[in-house]
């Protein structure tokens, strides 16, 4: 008989300012919990609201040893990289970019979304890579949101975007390089799920917006709140108050490699980190292109 995996512990987002002065919500790394193998990192930007001309971006940064996963909810960027990469991303499209090797990246509000202004809000996960693959070229999976599976349940009370993994009878079409799951989940109110995960997974739930419970002893839960799930049991159940939730669901195999990072290198050993940052220095992950 499959049973319920419990709450181990509720972590609050820390709020902190990155990149070009734009406003995160982080449950990790912090000092409450490091990592969460095998995510590095989970950053929810905004929401907020920019007048004309106040819009805030990442500029020119480089990446290695990881993935970066940006889910965006709301407003428009466009991103460009060393690898001679560019490309808007709109509202509900999902970029997975493996930077492996290393690579320049930028990330900047569309020019015409700076000119109008309006609201930003996104999702920024980083997922490790294994010690075989941190080095393998850099590459993208771009799925724009028409094209991201999508479950509804039998009521139709629960809806999901299925960005990795499976859920609802929804498949995901990107290719993770170890087992993942990455789902967002839209419950009205009263609304409960029970979803099936495998027992090697680690799980936990990201609080967008709304409230309600989770865990076999229903602990409750609010927007902007991390709930790690203990790694007991088959499934992981949660459910709406008396308004509509929206959170994120997001699992993994545990890499139990050693990690270490510096800035936006992660990577196994010191040294590799030192060879990371020279690499760097001496332009071998390559420059963006003058922008248009």
């Amino acid at each position: 008989m499959e049973s319920t995996r419990s709450i181990e512990r509720t972590i609050p987002a820390l709020r902190t300012v990155e990149g070009g002065g734009f406003v995160v919500h982080r449950p990790f790394p912090t000092r409450l919990l490091m990592d969460f193998d095998p995510f590095l990192l989970l950053d929810e930007m905004g929401p907020v609201d920019y007048a004309p001309g106040e819009a805030k971006g990442a500029p020119d940064h480089p990446h290695r040893g990881f993935e970066t996963v940006t889910y965006a909810l709301e407003g428009q960027f466009s991103h460009k990289d060393s690898a001679g990469h560019s490309g808007n991303l709109l509202k509900g499209d999902v970029q997975w970019m493996t930077a492996g090797a290393g690579v320049v990246h930028s990330e900047m509000p569309d020019p015409e979304f700076t000119r109008t202004g309006g609201r930003v809000h996104g999702v920024q996960l980083w997922v490790n890579l294994p010690r075989r693959d941190k080095m393998i070229a850099p590459g993208y999976q771009e799925i724009p949101s028409a094209m991201i599976p999508v479950g509804v349940s039998d009521d139709g009370r629960v809806r999901v975007k299925v960005i990795a993994g499976e859920a609802l009878g929804a498949k995901a079409v990107i290719q993770t390089r170890t087992p993942i799951l990455y789902q967002h989940f839209s419950l009205q109110p009263g609304a409960s799920v029970v979803h099936p995960v495998p027992r090697d997974f680690r799980v936990f739930g990201y609080a967008l917006s709304g409230e309600g419970v989770y865990g076999a002893d229903k602990q409750p839960v609010r927007a902007q709140q991390m709930i790690v799930f203990s790694n007991d049991g088959d499934t992981v159940a949660f459910a709406a108050g008396s308004e509509p939730l929206e959170l994120l669901l997001i699992g993994g195999v545990p890499l139990k490699e050693p990690v270490v990072r510096y800035g936006p290198f992660v990577m196994n050993t010191e040294a590799e980190i030192r060879q990371a940052v020279v690499d760097y220095q001496e332009g071998r992950m390559g420059t963006i292109g003058a922008r248009d």
